[in-house]
């Protein structure tokens, strides 16, 4: 088990993003959440085995409208009562 924090850039405010992450997060069993930034950029912070998390990344990447061109990665500490994934304000 692992936690990641993200940070992506791009063409991912306005394009569903979080609505996608979300709905991916949560078929793929992971906990966590993801936020839009006043900078443009969309924050993410996801738990789970890391294979999952790589499957994540994969699908959310594969997604007609969203277009990532940087991603900013940081591996944090699991929050072990964490029980699902949402999106935040």
């Amino acid at each position: 088990m692992t936690r990641r924090h993200f940070v992506f850039h791009g063409s991912v405010q306005g394009v569903g993003f979080r609505y996608t992450a979300q709905h991916l997060a949560d078929s793929l069993g992971l906990t966590g959440y993801v936020q839009n930034e006043y900078d443009g950029s969309v924050t993410c912070e996801v738990q789970g085995p890391p294979y999952v998390i790589d499957e994540f990344l994969r699908r959310l990447d594969n997604q007609r409208w969203i277009h990532i061109t940087d991603m900013e990665s940081e591996t944090l500490n699991v929050i072990s009562d964490e029980t699902s994934f949402r999106i935040t304000y």
